[in-house]
């Protein structure tokens, strides 16, 4: 039975709300644009060095002759730092676009502290991914389409969770933030789903056969996104911290 005064509390949550987490990424991001756009070229080439995802670091001749600095903590580092790197203003203003959509319900559902942690996590899986179809590469990967796409794919396992709760109305969605996920493969029955899933892929596919390669030049890092988008899909479950039940969620009212 639903309970209305969590209901009450959850109609207290604007929709459009942006949870602090999303605005401190956007700020950074936004910030370290501004100050790489007044660097001097050289500075800029070892920002890029030290801190864009570059696969050509983890080749062995590459690594001997140290080419790249930074050493074996960049090696960690770059499979996420990347993700707060952008080619310019277009770039990182899309890239928080789709996060402020996308990031924001997942951002309010997960908290802010495992937000980040899936931020990360999907970053490093397109990095990942990215390396294993770019090795030995010398061009460096930035941006955080990765965890852009990782939370497109979060959003998509509970974006209808509160159909089963709530009568089908404007708050519905904003209210799905507090409602249980439906198993993956129930989430991948849903025809809206595999729509969404099917159209993105599809997307993703022909840009990376239109324009291959990852550049900082403009072209699209598409291995890099499916990586976030898979893991953020399959790995929603240990991040999530809503119950099975109604009333469990992370704005559910406290009870004494």
């Amino acid at each position: 039975m639903l309970d209305t005064t969590q209901l009450s509390h959850q109609k207290g949550q604007p929709l459009l709300n942006v949870p602090a987490v999303i605005t401190a990424l956007a700020v950074t991001m936004l910030a370290i644009q501004l100050v790489r756009d007044h660097l001097d070229p050289e500075t800029g080439v070892d920002i890029l060095a030290l801190f864009a995802f570059i696969p050509a670091r983890f080749d062995p001749s590459v690594l001997a002759a140290g080419v790249l600095p930074g050493g074996w903590g960049a090696d960690v580092w770059t499979f996420v730092t990347y993700a707060f790197l952008h080619g310019g203003w277009t770039h990182v203003g899309l890239n928080l676009l789709w996060l402020l959509a996308f990031g924001s319900p997942v951002a309010r559902r997960f908290g802010p502290v495992r937000f980040l942690l899936f931020f990360a996590v999907t970053a490093a899986a397109g990095a990942g991914l990215h390396l294993l179809t770019h090795e030995g590469e010398v061009v460096p990967m930035i941006g955080a389409s990765a965890s852009v796409s990782g939370c497109m794919a979060a959003a998509i396992r509970f974006m209808f969770a509160s159909e089963r709760y709530v009568a089908w109305g404007p708050e519905m969605f904003g209210q799905s933030v507090n409602y249980p996920a439906e198993p993956l493969m129930a989430v991948m029955r849903d025809r809206r789903v595999i729509a969404f899933v099917a159209v993105w892929f599809l997307i993703n596919l022909g840009v990376g056969l239109a324009s291959p390669g990852q550049l900082v030049d403009g072209s699209i890092a598409w291995e890099a996104h499916i990586g976030g988008f898979l893991v953020g899909l399959l790995l929603f479950p240990l991040f999530d911290p809503v119950g099975r039940f109604p009333g469990q969620g992370p704005y559910a009212r406290q009870r004494g």
